[in-house]
C-alpha cells in the first residue's frame, strides 16, 4: 500500500437512511454495532462507511460541487485510498487505550436508486470507492483523528459465503434445510461463514449476489445451493459461468464421478465451479443429503485451492 496512515478529514452522520449525511465534530462509537445515533447502525457487516477525500476532491474538480456528507459516508479519510484496503484490514483511529478500531467488511456497494449527485454527474463514487466496517472496538472520534492500518494475515480463516436457490424457500413457502446444513459443514471445517443468502431462481439476481460477495466481500469461498437441473428455472450454472474470470472444472466434475457412487442420477447435475478473482464459486444441489456428501467429497483438496489463490501455498505436483 501507498499509505499506512492518515487521518479523518470529517465525520457524518444521519438519522434516516437513502439521505446525506450531515458532518459533527465527534461521534461516539458502540462494538458491534457503529456510530452512535447514525441510521445505517445496527449488527451488520455495514456499519460504518468510508471514503478518501482524495476520491471526493478529484470528483470535485469535475464540477460536482459535493460536500462533506453527501455521498453519505460516515467518515471521509485523508491519506489512504481506501478502495484499495483488503477486507480485514483493521483501522486503528486514535491512540493508546482510548483508540477506535474497525475492520473493513466489504469494498464498494451496488447502488439500487441513483441520487442527485447521480442525477447531475452521471455517475457516483461511492458505490465503487466506498468502503464499509464493522466496529471492533468503541470509542469517541474526532475530526484531526490519525489513522493507523493492520492488514489482514495471509494464514487467516477462510471465509465462506452460501447462496440458497430456491422459489418456495424464499417465499416462505418451504423451509430452507440446505443452508444451514452447509453452514454447519463449512464452520465445522473452520471457516467463517460471513452471509447466508436465500433467494429465487432469478439469473440476474444471482449474478448479482456472486459478483457482491466475491468482489465487495472478497469471500474465499461461495458455495450455491439449488439450480442445478434441468427445469427451466435452473439458472444457477449459467449465472456462474456468466461471473466467472477462469474455470475450474475439475471439482465439478469430481462431484459428479464420486456422487454416480451413491447414484445415477448425478449424471443429471449441471453444476459448475469456477473462479473470479480470488473466489471459488462451487455449484452444490439442492437438497441437505446432496449439500453433506458434496462438500464432504471436497473440503480437504478446497482448502488447498484457497491457499493457493491467498498465496500461502504454492502449486504442487506429485513426484
Amino acid at each position: 500500500m501507498e499509505n499506512d496512515t492518515g487521518s479523518i478529514r470529517a465525520i457524518c452522520v444521519s438519522k434516516e437512511r437513502g439521505i446525506q449525511k450531515s458532518e459533527v465534530e465527534s461521534a461516539v462509537l458502540l462494538a458491534g454495532e457503529g456510530i452512535s445515533g447514525d441510521a445505517h447502525a445496527g449488527k451488520w457487516h455495514r456499519q460504518v462507511s468510508l471514503l478518501s477525500g482524495s476520491s471526493v476532491d478529484e470528483f470535485n474538480r469535475k464540477g460536482a460541487g459535493v460536500k462533506n456528507g453527501d455521498f453519505g459516508e460516515n467518515i471521509l479519510v485523508d491519506g489512504i485510498d481506501c478502495i484499495k484496503l483488503p477486507v480485514g484490514t483493521v483501522l486503528t483511529i486514535g491512540e493508546g487505550d482510548d483508540s477506535v478500531k474497525l475492520r473493513v467488511t466489504q469494498k464498494g456497494k451496488e447502488c439500487h436508486t441513483h441520487c442527485q449527485i447521480y442525477h447531475k454527474m452521471g455517475e457516483c463514487i461511492m458505490p465503487h470507492q466506498g468502503i464499509f466496517s464493522e466496529v471492533l472496538k468503541g470509542g469517541t472520534i474526532k475530526k484531526g483523528d490519525p489513522i493507523s492500518l493492520e492488514y489482514p494475515d495471509i494464514n487467516r480463516p477462510f471465509q465462506a459465503a452460501v447462496v440458497i436457490l430456491s422459489d418456495k424457500a424464499s417465499k416462505g413457502e418451504r423451509e430452507d434445510l440446505s443452508g444451514p446444513k452447509t453452514r454447519e459443514i463449512l464452520e465445522k471445517n473452520g471457516y467463517e461463514v460471513i452471509e447466508t443468502v436465500l433467494i429465487p431462481d432469478d439469473k440476474v439476481r444471482l449474478k448479482t449476489e456472486l459478483i457482491r460477495l466475491s468482489d465487495g466481500r472478497e469471500a474465499d469461498l461461495i458455495i450455491t445451493s439449488g439450480g442445478t437441473g434441468f427445469s427451466v428455472r435452473d439458472i444457477t450454472p449459467e449465472a456462474t459461468m456468466e461471473v466467472a474470470e477462469r474455470n475450474a472444472p475439475g471439482i465439478a466434475e469430481y462431484l459428479r464421478a464420486r456422487s454416480m457412487d451413491l447414484t445415477d442420477r448425478a449424471m443429471l447435475s449441471r453444476g459448475v465451479s469456477v473462479i473470479r478473482k480470488q473466489t471459488i464459486i462451487v455449484n452444490l444441489p439442492g437438497s441437505p443429503k446432496a449439500v453433506e456428501e458434496s462438500l464432504g467429497f471436497i473440503m480437504k483438496s478446497l482448502a488447498h485451492g484457497i491457499e493457493i489463490l491467498r498465496g500461502s501455498a504454492s502449486e504442487c505436483a506429485r513426484k
